[in-house]
């Protein structure tokens, strides 16, 4: 087998290797006092950077240091990675403060996520692993049969990136493995972004299967790491609905909902999308799956193609708008919720009576009832009355940590228009 060519430790990620393999070794951050039991006590494993004294020994600690965390009184609540410069100042790792941070530990945290996935999805083709989610802070790892891509967002797992991809030699021995680590989190974490082929080669776009449709996608300079596992089952329901309709695909990126629309019976797919990298990707896909014929791909922004269609009187059996995220930060919110509401405004016009409306978000920030809400705000300006047939999150390959309901980001909302 091919050795992994991982990245050299740098001096930041051997200061902390004695923290990560030596618990002695391991320094001590405390919470501060409180009246009572609060979030941290009872097991969240995220800790705000105003719930921990921050002593100068603790401010000296080099980001993504493994760290003992206790209560003001000592009482010990486990091992977790701490970067003083962000929020989230702290990140669980392992419930046992004495836990060691080795290939070994992260070969049961990578073998308990492909066990899991392997029962729910069969494979090889979906999320590996999902952050907090699957015991790995702030990181995701998707699959493409033997090629692996990773995102690692956190100073604390970057420091441990060479034990994770031990471990996933281990478990998975991947041919391919991309370092996708040019998310804008990274910033706020005080790490460099690149993207990194660590292991093999990536020559050009890949193949997965999803749903029995097969695509292609580009893990190394599409969005985030290159497909979307997330809409798998959204996908599915939606393509259930597709035979015998005249479709429209808003941000339709690679495709995914186009082609499996395409192969349920749909009589003709319109996909629209600005990128027409991810539209040629969704046009070879749709001719890998034999429905090229029944399928079109036009380059336009979407907000004024949904004005122009509606000018021009088309209607269409169903409408399908999965737009990227409108609110990347909190200080996007107010105006990014009110994208949602013209989304919807936009696109119910182009709903032929009787039929269906997908509408959907992936902005973690927004809460479920404030996207439902904008959503019946544009259905009311747009004059349409309608049921809701389907509100759903990610798919099963998205765990969420019960202590961050905030995580489950994704919000798909399926209606049928009168």
């Amino acid at each position: 087998m091919t050795q992994p060519n991982h990245p050299q430790p740098t001096a930041a990620r051997q200061a902390g290797l004695a923290a990560a393999l030596d618990p002695a070794a391991r320094p001590t951050v405390r919470l501060k006092p409180a009246g009572k039991k609060k979030r941290p006590h009872f097991g969240s494993p995220w800790i705000y950077a105003n719930e921990v004294q921050m002593t100068a020994e603790t401010k000296a600690l080099e980001p993504g240091t493994p760290v003992r965390l206790e209560t003001a009184e000592g009482a010990p609540l486990g091992c977790f990675l701490f970067n003083r410069h962000p929020l989230i100042c702290a990140r669980l790792i392992a419930r046992d403060s004495r836990a060691v941070l080795d290939t070994d530990f992260f070969e049961r945290r990578v073998r308990a996520a492909v066990t899991l996935r392997d029962r729910l999805i069969g494979g090889p083709y979906y999320r590996l692993a999902h952050a907090e989610g699957d015991g790995l802070p702030g990181t995701v790892i998707d699959r493409y049969g033997d090629t692996l891509v990773l995102q690692v967002n956190t100073a604390g797992l970057d420091r441990l990136c060479p034990q994770l991809l031990d471990a996933l030699d281990r478990v998975v021995a991947p041919a391919t493995v991309v370092l996708r680590n040019d998310s804008p989190a990274r910033e706020l974490e005080g790490l460099p972004t690149q993207v990194e082929v660590v292991k093999g080669a990536l020559d050009g776009p890949v193949e997965l299967v999803e749903n029995g449709a097969r695509f292609r996608a580009d893990p190394g300079t599409g969005q985030k790491t290159g497909w979307f596992y997330d809409q798998r089952a959204n996908r599915a329901f939606v393509a259930g609905l597709a035979e015998g309709a005249r479709v429209l695909d808003c941000y339709a990126f690679s495709g995914g909902f186009t082609v499996q629309a395409a192969l349920a019976g749909a009589r003709q797919v319109t996909a629209v999308d600005r990128s027409n990298d991810a539209l040629e990707l969704a046009r070879a896909s749709a001719e890998l799956n034999g429905v090229a014929d029944v399928c079109r791909f036009e380059k336009r922004e979407v907000f004024q193609d949904l004005e122009a269609r509606a000018r021009a009187g088309e209607r269409y059996d169903l409408v399908v708008v999965d737009p990227p995220a409108f609110v990347k930060s909190k200080k996007d919110y107010w105006q990014g919720i009110k994208g949602y509401r013209k989304m919807t405004r936009l696109a119910a016009p182009l709903v032929a009576p009787g039929g269906i409306l997908a509408v959907c978000s992936c902005s973690h920030h927004v809460e479920p009832d404030t996207f439902a809400d904008q959503v019946r705000r544009g259905l009311g300006q747009a004059g349409r009355d309608g049921r809701i047939l389907r509100f759903a999150g990610a798919d099963v390959d998205h765990p969420v940590d019960p202590w961050l309901p905030e995580t489950g980001y994704l919000k798909c909302q399926v209606l049928a228009l009168d």
